[in-house]
């Protein structure tokens, strides 16, 4: 039997080792709104190919983009085919890899495909769309047949290995704010030895899954669908992964929602801080519902139980909890633990009963929800490679990183942004310290000149993407339209919030461009 995360884990996206939660309830306005040009869209049946659909941004590429699917039964009710792609688009003549595709069939007459990514990086695609009926609403299920892909080295997309499972498991137990010397080489170590093994296990394409190649395969994509445009919902880091695409086929863009969105010109330390501030806004707006509840197990204010929680995790680096297995709740599996009910408001209840539990001794709850947080199964195996897959996709975009001394000067102004985490937030700086694997390709200065309006949606308390990344997408994109919603959570579709729901569909379905700056 199938089985995916449930809807909350999802639309993952993580810098190195974990992500963040914005928060401070503010509810942000607009004056003034910028012009937007309606569109013409098409509205055929995705089975009528054309020849503009196919033709290839380069004449070596028209073998690429001239393939048709083959999509056969999987899943039980769903269809699934495989794209061909180079592996490296300098050399289109050379190896090649299998994109892994599903589709779910549209419920009424479809107007064409949703290609749709739920982020990550590494969070498989096929899985998301096999989620559709949770994921997304009656609207877009009976207006769309929903295509999820895995991303090159994703899912089933020649994934990407980099540790066996066992070794996986110590990596994501270990130290996340080493305290001494020793505890700091260990710290290095790991990481240069999951860096290597991406290279030992993957081969060739190890250096050649970049946000820009996965971009360069969803226009492939497009013409295998037969579509001229490509119709685009993309969640968390599948909103840098959009607005890539929108920077090489701006001509090409049909209606593209990036839900959750991603400041695409922030560096990683940026990012990094940003996430911390975020994390720690998460973590008191989640507190501040235990003591507005009334008897918080935390503390009787924000402070006490912001402190109640620091102690836990030190506790937890000093003598980890027994969990009634033979794994223990270690500090860096603490942390996962944390992180992942903060994705939904309606799960932290689940998050009240696993510290509860830690604050008696019971390591076992926050064991759970780590190892659900890393797709982890009961048996020790994994349900996917996305733990191995973040590194690689995120450090091949972006090698930087910096030592120990460096971080330690960081400490400070991290502890800053998050009393809580902030250290943790600054050793992730590390991140990338162990990869080996190296890109040939330059930056992007994303602006999507050209570009059909382009909707990005910010939550006021996301828990991964600050609202204020945005604001700032939405302003770097020449066609961005802001839609705000004022609520806790990851992602603003589907949420709870009709103002954002109905926006989103009269766009995806109807065309109907929402006012930019609309405030839900």
């Amino acid at each position: 039997m199938e089985s995916t995360k449930p809807r909350w884990l999802v639309p993952v996206l993580v810098t190195m080792m974990v992500l963040a939660l914005i928060g401070v309830g503010i509810a942000i306005t607009y004056e003034a709104s910028k012009p937007i040009a309606q569109p013409t869209f098409p509205t055929r049946s995705p089975s009528a190919t054309s020849s503009a659909a196919v033709e290839p941004p380069e004449p070596e590429l028209a073998e690429f983009y001239g393939q048709s699917l083959d999509w056969e039964g999987c899943r039980s009710a769903y269809e699934c085919a495989s794209l061909t792609v180079p592996v490296d688009y300098a050399d289109p003549t050379g190896e090649t890899v299998e994109i892994a595709l599903l589709r779910v069939r549209a419920q009424g007459t479809p107007i064409g495909s949703l290609v749709v990514n739920p982020g990550g990086p590494g969070a498989p695609g096929t899985s998301y769309a096999a989620a559709a009926e949770q994921v997304f609403r009656p609207a877009l299920l009976e207006s769309y047949d929903i295509v999820g892909f895995d991303p090159r080295g994703t899912g089933e997309s020649s994934p990407v290995d980099c540790l066996s499972d066992g070794a996986l498991d110590d990596y994501l137990a270990g130290d996340p704010d080493p305290d001494d010397a020793e505890e700091e080489a260990e710290f290095f170590d790991s990481l240069r030895d999951f860096g290597q093994g991406c290279v030992d296990n993957t081969g060739d394409l190890i250096s050649h899954v970049t946000t820009q190649e996965a971009a360069r395969d969803m226009d492939v994509l497009r013409a295998a669908l037969g579509e001229e445009h490509l119709d685009y919902f993309g969640a968390s880091y599948g909103t840098r992964l959009g607005a890539t695409y929108a920077e090489f086929f701006p001509d090409r863009v049909g209606r593209f929602v990036l839900d959750g969105a991603l400041d695409v010109s922030l560096s990683s330390r940026d990012i990094t801080l940003g996430q911390a501030r975020g994390f720690e806004r998460a973590l008191s707006a989640y507190v501040q519902a235990c003591v507005d509840r009334g008897g918080c197990f935390l503390g009787d204010s924000v402070d006490e139980g912001l402190a109640t929680i620091k102690e836990l995790l030190a506790e937890t680096d000093q003598e980890p909890l027994g969990t009634g297995t033979d794994r223990e709740l270690t500090q860096g599996r603490a942390l996962y633990g944390l992180i992942a009910p903060l994705y939904n408001k309606d799960y932290w209840y689940i998050l009240d009963t696993a510290l509860a539990d830690a604050l008696k001794g019971d390591g076992a709850g926050l064991l759970n929800l780590a190892d659900l947080y890393a797709s982890r199964n009961g048996d020790g195996t994994y349900e996917d490679n996305s733990s191995e897959a973040i590194f690689a996709i995120n450090c091949l975009d972006d090698p930087w990183a910096i030592g120990p001394r460096k971080i330690h000067a960081a400490v400070p102004e991290f502890e800053e942004a998050s009393p809580t985490l902030g250290r943790t937030f600054a050793w992730m700086l590390a991140g990338c310290k162990g990869q080996v694997a190296r890109s040939t390709l330059a930056p992007l200065d994303i602006r999507a000149a050209g570009a059909a309006p382009i909707v990005v949606i910010g939550t006021t308390r996301d828990p991964a993407t600050p609202y204020e990344w945005a604001e700032a997408l939405a302003a770097q994109l020449e066609s961005g339209v802001l839609v705000s919603r004022d609520g806790d959570g990851h992602t603003g579709y589907n949420s709870g919030n009709r103002c954002v729901d109905l926006a989103v569909e009269d766009y995806l379905v109807e065309g109907t461009v929402p006012d930019d700056g609309l405030s839900c």
